[in-house]
């Protein structure tokens, strides 16, 4: 943003909060829910405009509730170290492991052999593949960064140029699509765990998630294959390269995830899974994330050091913690001001709308609202919204809150709208142009798929 339309975003976020505070206190609500109404204006305006970086604004709930008196400072607190911010922050360091192993890289090479060189199609079906897989384990940008240099190398001596930009912006869309596969592969995820328990009182565990959020990857991803490979006909095949032998790091930080996400996946289903059998009710999946994160300090990677040590592990993306503790707080003071009860009673009329409309319409301005925010902001922003929007309709929120926490990662159209998305149009294979043209159309698909897994699940 230029600079002087940043000074104008810094000044337009208090003052907009000013303003809502005014007019929401006139008209006789209590003073916690017209703060809570003027302090999510101010964050809105700051996430979009972004004067400032988005874990800053973060910040202001910490800082203001407290102080205004809608949540008092252990309430906050623990918004910002709530569980599902320990599992996100284990997530994040098992991620690093996998990078620094290089295990990461030999097992995206080897589901790409499973697809195979020997033509252009078959070579981006594979790196799709490996993309969205390794993406619903790691970060999305990550594994963009990872999939990119493989695949630049092979497009160096490829002598079809029609492979480069599908196979570019393959590796971005997949890794977003990947994302949504597990409550870990992408932030707004556990957004939507949260706020969805807090409103309901029903936890999404592991299991829950990838129950609709496997579908979801399982179709749209072969659908991304075969728009961005309809015009490879013919395209030769390709020279893949090799990977030697396995390190012991490799297949030591392989086999610990590998543990981790079994332990995530089976931790209460079925029959009450490992933690009934075991008597450990208490173990939730953050207590799984950071024992593993200790295991891997503790292993030895077979070359004098430990498969993960702690210059590594702070590398992790601390502004996505705090920006989700932001998140987390918002909601809390929805629910402790009233202001999700209010906005339930305000968004009654919307009960006489079919429901399949509302939906695709819900959506649909979420997937664009991601073209130009953060998804993590987009996320928190309207979960609680959301969820008032469905006890309003007289549905289950998850109906409306599951598909708009996924259209938060699937904004295919514009370069800023994800990293993926940034970090291919900046490889030079990819044009702005190229990417509009071909994220329009799956972006409309993307709302296709959501809205149809969703309303089959719980519809």
């Amino acid at each position: 943003m230029a600079h002087p339309a940043r000074q104008a975003a810094l000044i337009a976020g208090p003052l907009l909060a000013l303003l809502s505070y005014m007019l929401v206190d006139r008209s006789g609500e209590s003073h916690a829910l017209a703060a809570t109404v003027a302090l999510t204006v101010w964050c809105a305006t700051w996430w979009v405009m972004e004067p400032v970086k988005a874990p800053v604004t973060a910040l202001l709930p910490l800082a203001a509730f407290p102080v205004l008196g809608v949540l008092d400072a252990r309430q906050v607190a623990q918004s910002y170290g709530h569980e599902l911010i320990l599992l996100l922050g284990g997530g994040f360091m098992l991620s690093r492991a996998l990078e620094r192993s290089g295990g990461h890289r030999r097992l995206a090479l080897a589901m790409v052999r499973a697809f195979g060189g020997r033509s252009g199609r078959h070579l981006l079906y594979g790196f799709i593949a490996a993309t969205g897989f390794i993406s619903m384990w790691i970060s999305n940008t990550a594994t963009t960064l990872l999939m990119l240099p493989v695949a630049m190398a092979i497009l160096e001596t490829y002598p079809d140029r029609r492979l480069h930009a599908p196979l570019v912006l393959a590796i971005a869309y997949a890794a977003s699509i990947g994302g949504l596969g597990t409550p870990i592969g992408s932030p707004p995820n556990l957004v939507f765990m949260q706020v969805y328990a807090d409103v309901t009182g029903s936890r999404y565990g592991f299991l829950d998630w990838m129950a609709i959020g496997v579908p979801v990857v399982l179709l749209f991803l072969p659908l991304l294959g075969l728009w961005l490979g309809r015009r490879l006909a013919g395209a030769p095949a390709a020279e893949l390269p090799e990977t030697g032998a396995w390190s012991p790091a490799e297949r030591r930080v392989l086999a610990v995830f590998a543990l981790t996400a079994a332990a995530w996946i089976f931790r209460s289903e079925p029959f009450g899974g490992w933690s009934g059998a075991l008597g450990l009710d208490g173990a939730n999946d953050a207590s799984i994330a950071l024992l593993a994160v200790v295991v891997l300090c503790v292993i030895p990677d077979g070359r004098g050091s430990r498969l993960l040590d702690w210059e590594t592990a702070e590398k992790v993306p601390w502004g996505a913690l705090v920006l989700f503790g932001g998140g987390i707080a918002l909601a809390a003071a929805f629910q402790s001001s009233g202001l999700s009860d209010r906005l339930a009673v305000s968004l009654s009329g919307l009960s006489a709308l079919p429901l399949p409309l509302l939906l695709v319409g819900i959506v649909g301005s979420v997937v664009l609202m991601s073209e130009v925010a953060s998804n993590t902001a987009t996320a928190v922003l309207l979960m609680p919204i959301l969820a008032a929007t469905g006890s309003a309709v007289g549905v289950d929120p998850a109906l409306f809150m599951f598909p708009a926490v996924l259209a938060a990662s699937v904004g295919f159209m514009l370069p800023v709208a994800t990293a993926p998305n940034a970090i291919a149009y900046g490889s030079g294979h990819v044009s702005a142009q190229d990417m509009l043209r071909e994220g329009a159309v799956l972006d409309v698909v993307g709302v296709c798929v959501l809205c149809g897994v969703c309303y089959v699940a719980f519809g």
